[in-house]
């Protein structure tokens, strides 16, 4: 349980004895940092959660996940998959971690704030992963696109960029090479390439 910080791995532990799961920790996807995926054909219901999130990332994305099976046992495949009954059953094991008092208290504030109207994943609540990527361990040299004047050259994913202005949460950046535009999730961890 290196994955999680130290005062939740009890918690952590009741969740997989409660919900009988295969649990595994995968390399990154680009597109998501969890998944739950049911039992077919008798086989016990997956969950994957990528393996470069940092102890609190992990942490609620694994409660997210569990939130989906707990879910799914309850009502079967016939509700939304982030509808009201997800909703509810996600707030009732974040509510816990709150109440331990063991979270850095940026991270509480916005986790409890999120729960006011929850997104259908951490991803998609901007201000809980602003809070989140900050404590990211891994973050060799990168840094927020947010963060990066406006017409700031950067680097993301071996092509390089021109920051344009802000829509709502992704900023329009054109590509070097092409000339096109692209629009940007203003959290996208860059490597500036010159000012």
């Amino acid at each position: 349980m290196r994955h999680i910080p130290k005062e939740y791995v009890d918690y952590v532990v009741q969740l997989f004895l409660h919900n009988p799961v295969r649990f595994r920790i995968v390399r990154p996807r680009k597109t998501k940092l969890g998944d739950f995926r049911s039992g077919l054909n008798g086989e016990k219901p997956q969950i994957t959660i990528n393996n470069n999130l940092n102890p609190y990332s992990f942490l609620i994305t694994t409660v997210h996940e569990f939130a989906h099976l707990i879910t799914h046992n309850k009502f079967g495949r016939r509700i939304a998959p982030h509808g009201n009954e997800w909703k509810s059953e996600y707030a009732k094991l974040i509510y816990p971690i709150i109440e331990m008092k063991c979270l850095p208290e940026d991270i509480e504030r916005v986790l409890l704030n999120s729960l006011v109207k929850v997104k259908a994943s951490s991803c998609s609540d901007v201000e809980l992963q602003r809070v989140l990527v900050k404590y990211d361990i891994q973050n060799n040299g990168l840094q927020l696109l947010e963060e990066l004047d406006k017409n700031t050259i950067f680097t993301l994913n071996n092509k390089q960029y021109k920051k344009g202005n802000l829509r709502r949460t992704r900023f329009l950046c054109q590509r070097i090479d092409s000339k096109k535009e692209y629009l940007i999730h203003a959290l996208a961890k860059v490597k500036i390439t010159k000012h």
